[in-house]
């Protein structure tokens, strides 16, 4: 039976660093970006054109202290506007699916599904920068920074003060996305690595539907 949690936390609090690893998915399956004048052209060059996305990835989360906490990999899908589907495969199954409306969370191992609107469960996070067509500047700070490695950084900050999100830096080397890094309001770090990147394929709309008939909790958190 479907249970409405009216005043519990929203469930971007409840995906954690799932919603966050969306943001990575910039410069996937993209060539190296071509030089621009500043870091929200850049970014600007690598959406433009992005219909859809399919990757694996892997994912080390890290606490305040530097000590990793948890190492996970799965597959992840995207079609814009506002579809996508994570498939997360350890240390918890986990799938994840945004319809277009609504983001919907489901825990194979606790039998479990959480939901909420999209436009609650996404804001103030980088995943916009990939479900909407908003120009990246609407809700998001975007600054270049001096680089120690050889290769070019762009560091993004949430405009929306109850973000998740503290700050994302992008590092981008001759073939694209190479690093990704990024601060959450609990003081975690997160890095990311893709792998079998491809860009625009044809997807089946199946990927981005999620059956409200599957069994156990269903909770709402609008």
């Amino acid at each position: 039976m479907p249970q409405t949690h009216r005043g519990a936390a929203p469930l971007r609090g409840r995906l954690g660093p799932f919603v966050l690893l969306l943001s990575a998915l910039l410069g996937v399956g993209l060539a190296a970006p071509p030089a621009s004048a500043d870091g929200k052209q850049r970014l600007t060059d690598f959406l433009k054109g992005l219909h859809s996305l399919k990757a694996n990835f892997e994912q080390i989360t890290f606490n305040g202290d530097g000590t990793r906490m948890t190492k996970g990999h799965g597959t992840f899908y995207l079609q814009r506007p506002g579809r996508f589907r994570w498939e997360y495969q350890a240390p918890n199954k986990q799938v994840i699916v945004a319809d277009g409306k609504r983001v919907y969370l489901h825990d194979l191992d606790l039998d479990q599904v959480s939901h909420q609107s999209e436009e609650k469960a996404l804001r103030g996070t980088p995943a916009l920068l990939l479900a909407t067509d908003t120009p990246v500047d609407r809700d998001f700070n975007v600054r270049d920074v001096e680089s120690t490695d050889g290769r070019e950084w762009v560091e993004l900050t949430p405009k929306a003060a109850d973000s998740e999100v503290v700050r994302i830096e992008l590092g981008f080397g001759p073939t694209g996305l190479e690093s990704m890094m990024m601060k959450d309001s609990f003081g975690q770090d997160t890095r990311l690595n893709f792998s079998d990147s491809k860009r625009n394929p044809a997807l089946d709309a199946a990927l981005f539907k999620f059956d409200e008939k599957t069994g156990g909790d269903f909770l709402s958190f609008d």
